[in-house]
């Protein structure tokens, strides 16, 4: 899911870093918007992540979040059948604003 835009940004990447029964790690790096949204959203399909209990998105190393994508990780956050603990670590202020605008606290706990 990585590759450079002509804008010279980094294109943004999701990796899932660990997944179990009961545990799953999402890695956020990069410019995740429309131009990788199809991506994400395939990401966040993953049986894996959709089976485990709790989600940990490290998201130090995510640059930029636009709303569509926030829509999309909120989606998939609700989508399952038995919602899971999701702590948010590591997103900067901006990207903080951004999943408390789509609504994402109400489902999640956003940390430092």
């Amino acid at each position: 899911m990585t590759h450079e835009r002509s804008t010279g940004s980094p294109a943004g990447a999701v990796r899932l870093v660990e997944a179990d029964e009961q545990h799953a790690v999402l890695a956020f790096s990069g410019v995740l918007d429309e131009h990788v949204l199809r991506d994400l959203e395939e990401r966040l399909l993953d049986q894996r992540l959709r089976r485990a209990g709790t989600w940990l998105l490290e998201m130090s190393d995510l640059q930029q979040l636009d709303l569509a994508s926030a829509y999309a990780l909120l989606r998939a956050m609700a989508s399952v059948p038995k919602p899971p603990a999701v702590t948010i670590r590591g997103a900067r202020r901006s990207i903080q604003r951004t999943l408390r605008h789509v609504g994402i606290d109400a489902l999640a706990a956003i940390v430092a």
